[in-house]
Order: structure tokens, then C-alpha cells, then sequence
């Protein structure tokens, strides 16, 4: 490989390992450090919708839209909304649209194939970055290992421990906490709440709450309780699972039955968590050998669906912009502006959304909304 410049990517999320990949297309070495221990040491989360200018274009730019489309879920676009009574409001199949599904482990071992083992550097949790007098940057993990790198790519999410090298601003808590829960064999185990979800995500929305159900691969399912609550809430009885769901349900009194067996028959996975997003606009003054991407870059909320596809045309644009030139800091300069410029709206788009969705009045502005896209 022709290596011009030594890259340290931190983070092995979708948007990292994008990066890796596309510069290893164009001839260009990456070390990625990564805190998980294996790629199986936790749950990567629910299923991803590919939309086709950023997460499918980022794939291309990849060599991997082959691979991709080999596990994809064309059939599992669907969607469904329905009162807190249990009334069916809206329905759409979705087989015919371009956003197709694919389980984020899928997706990450998709990746991961296509990259030489020894890219990705495994249980890595990052201490510091620092800068050199000669313009590099000192890499430091806390088992001691440290690398000297020209250029530090901050794919490390949310809570990214190199955002601060560029930008002093830090997520702010959206007002809304998801309680996430799972369901698993559904169509042997659940199929009541199997007919319930179809072939895609179901919504229930009304006074604050939402209860959104999420269909993955291998007959799974993921549930999202959503409730606008302070940032310190403790509204829930975490002593066990069986007190935890019972203490959820009665967040959502009143409502259906039918619609409250997604909590009741959950699984003993339960997660609590707060929705945190940077301000929609986010930008930095550009600092040689370092920048950002992806939820380091823009979190957002998951009100659109657009943070994992974002990420990873946010790290095909990086490495064809790096491949395209000597002249690397411009070119990393350059691609912040697109990226941020980019990001701007659909982080907007997130922030309006958290906002309207669960909100006291919901159900009406939802339904309309997605009888305009759907008619």
C-alpha cells in the first residue's frame, strides 16, 4: 500500500470503519483503535434503514454494495402508526421504497471482512490525544500503548474523547429518555406482537409518551419506550426486569393492552437511554491533525434515521478527499465544511422531530406527516 500519511481512526463504528475501508481502496493504511474487546463483546443496536445518497453511497465508494445487498432487508420498509387505543391510523408496506434494512452487526462484519485483520486494534479505550511540537499527534491508550499519527480521526460517538481538541461545545439532553427493550423469536414466541410491528417499525404516540417497535433480523424485535422527562429522572424501578417493566408500563396507563404486551413480554435486555444531541450547526475553527465525524461530529436524535448514514458518507468523503491530494490538511479542512454544511439540516430535521413526536399533541402533526410521504 502507498502510505502518505499516518492515520489514527478512533472509534470502529460505521463511520470509522467506512473510513478504513474507503482508504484502503485508494491505497491508504489506517489504525483503528477500538474499546470493544471483540466485535461481539456487546449488542451494536437495532436495525439501520440505508438511505441511498449517504449510507448506500458510502458503501459504493467501499467496493461493498454487493455485500450489502446480500443481507439487506428490501422486504422490512414498512411502516405503521396507531393510536394509544390500539387503532390503526396509518399503514404503509414499503416494498416498493429505497431504504432497505440491515442489522447493525450485519453491517459492521460487512466492513470488518473487508478489512486486513490487523486494521482494527481491539479493546482500546483511549486516554489522551496530545498534540507534538511538529505538528503530529500522540496517541495514548490506557494499557499503555501510544502511536505517533499525522492525522486523528475522532469517530469515537457522543461522548468522543477528541472533540474536545476542537470544539469546547458538549451534547445537551434532548428532554427525551428511550427505554429500550427486546423481544426475540417473535413469530414463534410473539406473534401477536409480530402481527402487531409487520414487516418494518410501528408507531404509538400521544402525551409524551411513544412506543415504537422495530423489526430486526432473525425474528427480532427492538422496543422503544420514549418519555419526556427531566435529565435526572428516576421515574423507574430498576431492581430487577420484572419491576423495571412493570414500573415502565405504568408510565403509559390508559393505553392499549394489545400495545403494552411490547413491554410486558420484553426480554430481561432493558437500557435506559437519554437522548443528547449537539446543536444543529455544529462547526469548529479547522486544527491541523485532528478532526471529527459522524456523532462526534453532529449527534443528533434518531428522529429521521439519518445519524449511521451520515457517519459513513461523513468517512467516504474523508478518505476520497485524503486519497485526491498531497496537500492532506486542506483536503481535511475542505471536508469539514461539506460535512458540517451537510449535517446541518438533517441535524434540524432530528431536533424539530424529538420536539413534535413526543410531544402533548402529537398524534395529528405524525399522522399527517406520514400521510404526506405516503399518502
Amino acid at each position: 500500500m502507498k502510505q502518505a500519511l499516518r492515520i489514527a481512526i478512533i472509534g470502529g463504528g460505521p463511520g470509522g470503519l467506512t473510513l478504513a475501508r474507503v482508504l484502503q481502496v485508494k491505497g491508504i493504511a489506517a489504525t483503528v483503535f477500538e474499546l470493544d474487546a471483540t466485535p461481539d463483546t456487546r449488542p451494536q443496536g437495532g436495525t439501520l434503514d440505508m438511505h441511498a445518497q449517504s449510507g448506500q453511497l458510502a458503501l459504493h465508494h467501499a467496493g461493498l454494495t454487493d455485500a450489502f445487498r446480500a443481507v439487506a432487508r428490501y422486504e422490512d420498509q414498512g411502516s405503521r402508526l396507531f393510536d394509544p387505543a390500539g387503532t390503526l391510523l396509518q399503514s404503509d408496506d414499503g416494498d416498493d421504497g429505497d431504504r432497505p434494512e440491515v442489522d447493525r452487526s450485519r453491517l459492521r462484519q460487512i466492513l470488518l471482512d473487508a478489512l486486513p485483520p490487523e486494521t482494527v486494534r481491539w479493546g482500546k479505550k483511549l486516554r489522551t490525544v496530545r498534540p507534538l511540537s511538529d505538528g503530529t499527534h500522540s496517541v495514548v491508550c490506557t494499557d499503555g500503548e501510544a502511536g505517533v499519527f499525522d492525522l486523528v480521526v475522532g469517530a469515537d460517538g457522543t461522548w468522543s474523547r477528541v472533540r474536545p481538541l476542537v470544539s469546547p461545545v458538549t451534547p445537551a439532553y434532548t428532554g427525551v429518555t428511550f427505554v429500550e427493550l427486546s423481544l426475540d423469536d417473535v413469530d414463534r414466541c410473539h406473534p401477536g406482537i409480530a402481527a402487531l410491528v409487520g414487516r418494518g417499525k410501528m408507531f404509538v404516540v400521544g402525551d409524551n409518551r411513544a412506543l415504537i417497535g422495530q423489526l430486526n433480523g432473525n425474528a427480532h424485535i427492538r422496543v422503544y419506550a420514549g418519555l419526556r422527562v427531566a435529565e435526572d429522572w428516576d421515574g423507574l424501578d430498576l431492581s430487577s426486569p420484572t419491576a423495571t417493566r412493570q414500573s415502565l408500563m405504568a408510565q403509559f396507563e390508559g393505553w392499549s393492552p394489545t400495545l403494552l404486551a411490547m413491554i410486558a413480554e420484553a426480554s430481561d435486555r432493558i437500557v435506559v437511554r437519554p437522548l443528547y444531541a449537539l446543536p444543529p450547526g455544529h462547526r469548529w475553527t479547522h486544527r491541523p491533525g485532528v478532526t471529527l465525524l459522524g456523532d462526534a461530529a453532529h449527534v443528533m436524535s434518531p428522529f429521521g434515521g439519518d445519524g449511521a448514514n451520515l457517519a459513513m458518507i461523513d468517512g467516504a468523503d474523508l478518505a476520497l478527499a485524503l486519497a485526491a491530494t498531497t496537500d492532506w490538511d486542506a483536503a481535511v479542512a475542505a471536508f469539514e465544511q461539506v460535512m458540517c454544511t451537510r449535517a446541518e439540516p438533517a441535524a434540524r430535521g432530528a431536533a424539530a422531530g424529538v420536539a413534535t413526536v413526543i410531544a402533548p399533541d402529537a398524534l395529528p402533526g405524525v399522522l399527517e406527516h406520514l400521510q404526506s410521504q405516503h399518502g
